[in-house]
């Protein structure tokens, strides 16, 4: 496989395009903007969605879709609610696609792999999900990831090709799985609860206030992945538990951010609007809200971040959740 597709030239599209360059690989990466592919192939850099990082000379930028999904396998790493119609443009030669996006779709509230399946008939699809902050990825610094698909084999075999190692010094180390669902689910999940912990630290309720959300959070994301068919497991894992401590702990983090606008009381769409940047939970939130009143599931903290982007006020959802009726702790 020497050469890869990549489609999406954002922060985290470019970064996983960088780490596949510098492990050999010829790069072809979809980019809407064309100052971004001026760019990328003029100086070798993507400053509007990765600025002060050099990249590869092997990445090559083109705003023809066809071209870049005409490799030997293709890493989709286009926003959640506009995978269906992404995939629905990508020629059919039956290649291997990686779903690195997180999110369940609106509407049909079906997991992107489910998308997948009904748009490219043919093509065998994986999911890569994980602890991944873009910029430390395209900076070579170690990350471990789950790269899950069906077929085993398939899972094995891309994960020998996109993994990473430099020496001794592994950069991107896949950890292989055949729960789809498993890693779809911690992914979408993780970004929701993300949100309610940048609340907690924009409200300033201190980091035993966090450390609850985080541990109820992962309490709601094992009650949905396994009434959706997902394995505890995975849950625990990298694309899971992994990914959630990440993403609730650090303002690199979008979604976290995002919560911590919310809970200074800044509106929610003065947040998002910056294009530049998606924060992927603010989509999932009211989907996933969705997906679990669905399957009988119960998300409080998921309602509450809901109800914070339709803009309630923080004080009266922090206390609607410290009242609730005291029950035992479990999943």
């Amino acid at each position: 496989m020497s050469v890869l597709g990549v489609l999406g030239g954002g922060a985290w599209g470019t970064a996983l395009a960088q780490v596949l360059a510098s492990g050999g690989h010829d790069v072809r990466l979809w980019v809407r903007e064309p100052e971004v592919i001026e760019a990328i192939n003029g100086t070798h850099e993507n400053p509007l969605f990765l600025p002060g990082r050099t990249l590869s000379e092997r990445i090559e930028a083109t705003g023809d879709i066809t071209w870049a999904a005409e490799a030997a396998a293709v890493l989709v790493v286009t926003p959640a609610q506009h995978m269906r119609a992404v995939l629905a443009d990508l020629p059919r030669h039956g290649q291997p696609l990686i779903l690195c996006s997180k999110g369940i779709e609106a509407g049909s509230l079906k997991f992107l792999h489910e998308v997948a399946g009904e748009v490219v008939d043919g093509s065998p699809v994986a999911v890569l999900s994980g602890p991944t902050f873009a910029h430390e990825v395209a900076a070579g610094l170690p990350t471990a990831v789950t790269l899950a698909a069906e077929d085993a084999a398939l899972a094995h075999q891309l994960a020998a090709t996109i993994g990473r190692d430099v020496g001794a010094q592994p950069t991107l180390r896949p950890y292989v799985s055949t729960d789809v669902v498993g890693a779809e689910v911690g992914g979408a999940v993780k970004n929701v609860l993300a949100i309610a912990c940048g609340v907690v630290e924009g409200a300033g309720l201190g980091q035993n206030a966090r450390a609850a959300v985080i541990a109820r959070g992962f309490a709601e994301m094992t009650r949905f992945g396994l009434a959706r068919g997902a394995r505890a497991e995975t849950l625990s894992g990298l694309s899971g538990l992994g990914d959630l401590v990440l993403t609730c702990s650090s303002t690199s983090s979008r979604n976290f951010s995002l919560g911590v606008g919310l809970g200074q009381g800044r509106a929610a769409e003065d947040l998002l609007a910056d294009r530049r940047t998606v924060a992927e939970g603010a989509h999932t939130a009211p989907v996933l809200a969705q997906a679990a009143a669905a399957a009988g599931v119960d998300m409080p903290v998921t309602e509450a971040v809901c109800q914070l982007l339709d803009g309630a006020d923080v004080g009266r959802v922090v206390e609607a959740l410290l009242t609730r009726p005291l029950r035992e702790e479990g999943f």
